[in-house]
């Protein structure tokens, strides 16, 4: 099963097929031909987004974080929010991804065989990924105020 953290809020499932139209197109925009009906990481393990797949996805994933985290499943119906970066541990297909789409990581049901799981960056990546870690020092330096009382 995925550990998720603290899940914030559950997406209807209108909001997580909207979610996953827009997951296409940042990462399969003009992209045919590859079955991406039946899973979206096909677009990785076809050749159509530049990505970084198994130990490198893995690793490159754990050096991103974002103020919260999107988790999309497969089947584009269910997808929740949540405040910590979800682990990877169940066998499935889901996508996990800052709201930003700066960065996502596929997990997929045939991780290990296939070269999954697949990381991938945005095309404009490094500067949203500036932009996560600003929110994130942002909203770090307003706990440390109210902690102090300042708030």
């Amino acid at each position: 099963m995925i550990t998720p953290g603290r899940i914030l809020r559950e997406l209807p499932e209108a909001e997580a097929a909207a979610l996953a139209a827009s997951w296409l197109d940042v990462f399969a925009r003009g992209v045919h031909g590859m079955r991406l009906k039946a899973y979206l990481w096909h677009v990785f393990s076809g050749g159509g987004y530049e990505c970084l797949s198994g130990k490198e996805a893995l690793t490159a994933y754990a050096a991103r974080e974002a103020p919260e985290y999107l988790v999309l499943s497969n089947n584009r119906k269910t997808a929740f929010v949540t405040d910590q970066r979800p682990d990877w541990t169940y066998m499935g297909d889901y996508y996990v991804f800052p709201p930003n789409f700066a960065w996502t990581l596929a997990v997929t049901h045939e991780d290990g065989w296939l070269g999954g799981p697949y990381f991938a960056t945005h095309r404009d990546g490094e500067r949203l990924h500036a932009a996560n870690l600003a929110q994130i020092r942002k909203r770090r330096e307003i706990e440390d105020a109210r902690a102090k009382g300042w708030t």
